[in-house]
């Protein structure tokens, strides 16, 4: 179990946009701008990065729900930012707001709902799976 975290705590994650975050590097119909689920990559990485730190053992966190607005666009070779902010637990899942910026805008906000497993347990679930 991990130590308890204090409702606020926050994490960071940051990266320029590359080709390979594009809407274009998944079609070459679309246009060179950040794509979705790039942009909520970075979402989910500020996220584990507020919530790891009280983590124990082998326990991690990860992902088990999202809602994400995109709203604006970001071109390649924008720096951006996702902020994440620990709004509440209920026991077994936290909700994290977060933000994602770039140099001039804000490009999309939403929550990412996380939970802690130990990557051992987890590896021998998913081993038992295999066929």
């Amino acid at each position: 179990m991990p130590k308890p975290i204090p409702i606020g705590t926050r994490g960071t994650a940051e990266e320029t946009v590359a080709f390979e975050h594009t809407l274009t590097a998944r079609h070459p119909d679309l246009p060179p701008v950040y794509s979705t689920p790039d942009m909520i990559r970075l979402m989910e990485i500020a996220a584990f990065h507020a919530l790891h730190p009280y983590m124990e053992g082998d326990e991690i966190t990860v992902g088990t729900a999202i809602n994400i607005e995109h709203r604006a666009a970001s071109g390649i070779g924008a720096k951006v930012r996702a902020d994440a902010t620990l709004e509440s637990f209920d026991g077994r899942f936290y909700t994290v707001r977060v933000i994602a910026l770039d140099d001039t805008q804000e490009i999309g906000r939403g929550t990412v709902s996380r939970a802690v497993v130990s990557v051992g347990k987890f590896m021998e679930k998913i081993k038992g799976k295999k066929q």
